[in-house]
């Protein structure tokens, strides 16, 4: 099993301990996972940002990185735009 989920012995073992102790609530992944976001709190300046430059990301970029020291790629930037609605 360790091979076909790519995920070591030690992992398979939890996931059934898991399992044991809690049944299907253990199956759920736990919210709080993955990357934050270096952009939280920045909404009002990137907003002020795409105004200024008609929406040129390229420009945004430039601005974020001198002005905050934040080096994005311009997918994460969009991904972040479209998820807080800007």
């Amino acid at each position: 099993m360790a091979s076909i989920f790519d995920v070591d012995r030690r992992t398979i073992e939890r996931w059934f301990d898991n399992w044991e102790k809690e049944g299907v609530g253990s199956l759920p992944i736990t919210t709080g996972r993955g990357v934050k976001t270096r952009l939280k709190g920045l909404e009002d300046v990137l907003s002020e940002q795409l105004e200024i430059h008609s929406r040129n990301l390229k420009n945004v970029l430039l601005h974020l990185e001198e002005k905050h020291n934040i080096r994005i790629c311009k997918k994460t930037l969009q991904n972040f735009l479209k998820d807080t609605r800007l």
